[in-house]
């Protein structure tokens, strides 16, 4: 197999987690940043879940931060001090979310040896967070922006995962045809079927593995340890 990029996803394949639990904790610390300025918590919830569905349903004519800011408002309107805090959240108190995930030793190790040979590393993370978002998640398994030659999130990308488009735009970006990349993921549907639909070889991480009845995965997979193993013998 001759490799020239290696893509990473972050939730349940990098950093191991419940993604349940995950959002409800998520959740949970947002509220306390957010409805003592205001905010309503019902309105919070329901604007999060809107937004979110809007970017995933994406078509790529505007970014997903704007087709999500113009959802989320219509839902929860802006109040004195909420922009701030939510920069603020992402940049600082969503760290306290990381007590409803996993430790990962293995991840920096994983990144490491996926840049062998010259490859482009991308951690192809679903674009739904801020950069500082992803910033803050990626530091929780030691990792870092410089680690990776693209980084998605919501103000850098016009689709979403389970559409394919999403995997063609980082091949784009990245100048390497979909042939010539390995996605990694632990989701049958949303890393699996879209990425292999692109053209991309694809890796499922069983560790956390989120199975689609509809979408079953009988491809290459494993624990993120025998990944590991994989990584050190491809040249």
């Amino acid at each position: 197999m001759d490799l020239k990029a290696i893509l990473f996803d972050m939730d349940g394949t990098l950093i191991p987690m419940d993604q349940e639990i995950f959002v409800q904790g998520y959740l949970k610390e947002l509220s306390e940043v957010l409805c003592p300025l205001g905010v309503n918590p019902e309105k919070l919830v329901a604007a999060i879940w809107d937004g979110t569905g809007a970017m995933m349903a994406n078509d790529g004519q505007r970014r997903n931060d704007e087709v999500f800011w113009e959802h989320f408002l219509r839902i929860c309107p802006d109040v004195p001090g909420m922009m701030p805090a939510l920069d603020r959240f992402y940049r600082e108190e969503f760290h306290k979310v990381k007590v409803y995930t996993g430790e990962n030793p293995l991840a920096a190790e994983a990144v490491r040896l996926a840049h062998g040979n010259g490859r482009k590393v991308v951690l192809a993370t679903n674009p739904l967070f801020p950069m500082d978002g992803q910033m803050t998640r990626m530091s929780w398994v030691g990792l870092r922006m410089e680690d990776f030659d693209l980084v998605t999130s919501y103000e850098t990308d016009w689709f979403c995962k389970p559409n394919p488009q999403y995997y063609h735009s980082i091949c784009e970006r990245i100048g390497v045809a979909p042939q010539e990349c390995l996605m990694i993921g632990n989701d049958e549907k949303e890393d699996m079927y879209a990425a292999a639909a692109a053209g991309m070889n694809c890796y499922l991480v069983t560790d956390t593995c989120i199975l689609r009845e509809k979408y079953p995965w009988n491809g290459e997979k494993g624990t993120f340890a025998e990944l590991v193993e994989k990584l050190k013998g491809i040249k």
